[in-house]
């Protein structure tokens, strides 16, 4: 007892300088190290044009520091979490393990020494804190690991979900082909049964749902995306949001929107803290979440996976009740009813709270209490449970982002509004300043006919004036009026840069676009 005591007197001021300053350094070091990192994983983004990954870095950054602060604030108020009492009764209770025996050292005096009456009006004395300060400094651990696994776990399953779609690359780069052009010819009709895409989707078990969801269950664990499926959904996204016979490149559109929902999920936002929280609580031992609560990830990513062929099926049976008889290729028609409520975005919250909560959460506090409690303590009664633990971790893992995160990626496409990331950063910058300079020209115009009809202007005519030179501000590539263009009205302010850009958008992929259709 003496030695625990003297070695816990032990403070700064009987350290040595030296050693103070050895531990600083390395500190120091390392941090400086991961923000290097940090900033030269931000060059190279910058350098490939990747704007939504250097967003999404910045989430990163953002959720290090909100933890790193949940951390000093567990730091600050270790001593008062530690000195709020409640009734021994009620600190009994939801245990994470059956046993109750609890090392009485860690108790605050405070609490010991205070007294209170029971339900039967006896006098009993002592107290337990509510959070132990060792307790304190544990789950500053479990914060720790779970900032780690959460960022470890993001990038893992992005990048498994980036080399299956490799191949999608070939896929774009054969539709430009003449073999694919001629096996595609507008001027031929077939009937739906004999396309490829109708003969994957029309069968007998297409038309009852109780049969349906079985095969599209099991579809997802063999080839989930089909190279046929993607042609079909590329060429109804074309027709239904582009001109007929538009060039417009689906891969690299796919990979835009796919690094702007990375955006989205890397972050935590309110309601996965709270499903955190209640996931802490879930794991007293009265619930026996060994048993159920590992589980849960994967049922839900296998109904999303489900689901996202499911959607397929309808796309193609949704084409068959228009016509039997198509004309060259089979155009499907992208529509939010197919979704969830309506919401194609309720898909990838789902997989945000798949990713958090087994990928992230439920790794993290597994490391955490093997690291503190070791493998035979009560959080892993038995071997089984470490087994089903890591078994679920991978298996989660490896399917979310070789074969869900794909599937999502190509079917979440399939709504009726357009992503905004169909221009890319480029076009974007071009477009902004382009409208910014009309805006100008069209300002000083008003303002010199104003000034040049001051004196003798009507209200009538003051409100003609303000109808004639309205300024549509809308992403558009109409004319201001019905006689000339913008481009003939600022010509002299444009550089050869935007010359460019506008040239691109007038003959290129965009011929046709109806803006109207962005969703923002």
């Amino acid at each position: 007892m003496a030695g625990s005591n003297s070695s816990s007197a032990i403070t700064l001021e009987t350290t040595p300088t030296w050693a103070v300053a050895v531990v600083c350094f390395i500190l120091i070091t390392i941090s400086i190290l991961i923000e290097h990192a940090l900033h030269l994983l931000a060059k190279y983004f910058n350098k490939k044009r990747r704007k939504y990954l250097i967003q999404a870095l910045d989430n990163i950054k953002t959720e290090l520091m909100l933890l790193g602060f949940i951390s000093l604030l567990l730091t600050v108020l270790q001593k008062p979490i530690a000195k709020i009492c409640i009734p021994k009764g009620a600190a009994e209770t939801f245990l994470p393990c059956q046993s109750l025996t609890s090392d009485d050292d860690d108790e605050e005096p405070k609490c010991e020494q205070q007294v209170f009456l029971n339900e039967s009006n006896y006098l009993l004395v002592g107290k337990k804190s509510l959070m132990s300060r060792a307790g304190v400094q544990q789950l500053q651990l479990l914060i720790f690991a779970l900032a780690f696994f959460h960022i470890l776990s993001c990038f893992l399953t992005f990048s498994l979900g980036t080399l299956k779609m490799r191949r999608w690359k070939f896929w774009e780069a054969e539709t430009r082909t003449l073999d694919y052009q001629f096996s595609h010819d507008p001027r031929r009709f077939h009937l739906i049964h004999q396309t490829s895409f109708g003969k994957r989707h029309l069968n007998f078990w297409s038309e009852h749902r109780f049969l349906r969801l079985p095969v599209c269950f099991l579809r997802q664990f063999y080839g989930s995306v089909y190279k046929v499926d993607y042609f079909t959904l590329r060429h109804g996204f074309i027709m239904a949001h582009f001109a007929e016979g538009a060039e417009f490149d689906f891969h690299k559109y796919i990979r835009r929107a796919l690094d702007k929902d990375f955006k989205v999920v890397v972050g935590i936002s309110p309601w996965i803290w709270t499903f955190s929280v209640l996931f802490i609580f879930l794991n007293a031992y009265v619930f026996h979440s060994t048993y159920w609560l590992p589980f849960i990830p994967l049922a839900m990513l296998l109904v999303v996976g489900t689901k996202l062929q499911g959607i397929i099926t309808k796309m193609c049976l949704d084409s068959n009740y228009k016509s039997s008889v198509v004309r060259g290729n089979l155009v499907v028609r992208p529509d939010d009813q197919f979704f969830w409520f309506a919401k194609p975005k309720l898909l990838l919250h789902l997989m945000h709270f798949i990713l958090f909560q087994q990928n992230s959460f439920q790794l993290a506090f597994f490391t955490w209490t093997t690291y503190k409690y070791g493998l035979n303590s009560c959080f892993h009664r038995k071997t089984v449970d470490i087994v089903t633990r890591i078994v679920m971790g991978v298996l989660v893992h490896f399917l979310c982002g070789y074969v869900t995160l794909p599937l999502y990626a190509l079917v979440t496409q399939m709504g009726t509004k357009i992503k905004n990331s169909v221009f890319t950063d480029g076009m974007i910058s071009g477009l902004r300043r382009w409208q910014a300079k009309a805006k100008r020209k069209l300002a000083k115009r008003k303002n010199n006919l104003l000034a040049h009809n001051s004196l003798n202007i009507s209200p009538s005519s003051f409100d003609a004036i303000n109808n004639s030179l309205s300024l549509d501000i809308s992403p558009s590539f109409r004319t201001f009026d019905g006689t000339s263009s913008p481009e003939t009205e600022i010509d002299e302010e444009i550089s050869a840069h935007e010359r460019q850009l506008q040239h691109q958008t007038e003959l290129g992929s965009f011929d046709g676009f109806h803006s109207s259709t962005i969703r923002v």
